[in-house]
């Protein structure tokens, strides 16, 4: 069913398959982050509620919906790595982790300072927050274990499984809202059915989403290449590579 992908599940096919996709995937992320941005916090106009502090949400949204999706990208290669015994799985959690983890970290802080004048404090254990806290340290405990065993195959497995375990946080993130009573405001761009964000608003905010998708795309491109030469190092390929 997936023998198509079985030639990138070889370190240099996907070396440079990463090498060609890197340049396309980093220009467009900025480019598309500048114009987001841009668009968002001069050009649309102030919420009739939160007036100009709303426009945090051009940073805080995009961040913390790709910190669940660096998640799931990286429990779905901790699973090919346990399951089919893929070396370069491995290798891509370890990738993720950090990006994902300061993902994470920049929705907690835009969501701090989102919080001081919305609710009048910087930081309510309000469980949407708790959960995406939790999120962080689930980021961390994958970096912290790998590096906590000398034995780097040992590593890598402890770390793709936590990983693995670490997704039944993704759905209490994301329903925290509706299951508890919460200060934070539910979901206002994928009720399609019934919006409730002006388009004025939502553009800018979808092309933000799809700047920093497209960027954890690229920065796991290259820390994959990375991760790659120091793991392959002996290979001739690398050392043909490296000059070596």
């Amino acid at each position: 069913m997936f023998k198509w992908l079985d030639p990138y599940a070889k370190s240099e096919t996907l070396y440079h398959l990463c090498g060609k996709l890197l340049p396309y995937l980093m220009v467009s992320a900025l480019a598309l982050l500048l114009l987001g941005n841009i668009w968002g916090l001069a050009f649309t106009p102030a919420d009739y509620q939160q007036g100009d502090s709303y426009r945090i949400i051009h940073i805080h949204v995009p961040s913390a919906i790709m910190s669940m999706g660096a998640y799931a990208a990286m429990a779905s290669a901790a699973f090919v790595a346990l399951v089919w015994q893929i070396k370069v799985a491995h290798w891509a959690v370890l990738a993720i982790a950090p990006i994902g983890a300061v993902y994470t970290a920049i929705a907690l802080i835009t969501g701090m300072a989102w919080g001081k004048p919305m609710w009048g404090a910087w930081w309510v254990w309000d469980a949407r927050l708790t959960s995406e806290l939790i999120l962080l340290f689930l980021y961390l405990g994958v970096i912290a274990l790998h590096g906590a065993f000398s034995d780097r195959q040992v590593g890598n497995k402890v770390a793709s499984l936590l990983a693995l375990v670490g997704v039944i946080n993704l759905p209490i993130i994301h329903f925290s809202v509706e299951w508890w009573n919460t200060l934070h405001q539910g979901a206002s761009i994928t009720k399609f059915a019934k919006p409730s964000i002006d388009p004025s608003m939502l553009w800018p905010l979808l092309i933000s989403i799809l700047a920093f998708a497209l960027l954890l795309l690229a920065l796991t491109c290259l820390r994959l290449r990375t991760a790659i030469l120091v793991n392959e190092q002996h290979r001739p390929w690398v050392r043909k590579l490296v000059g070596g």
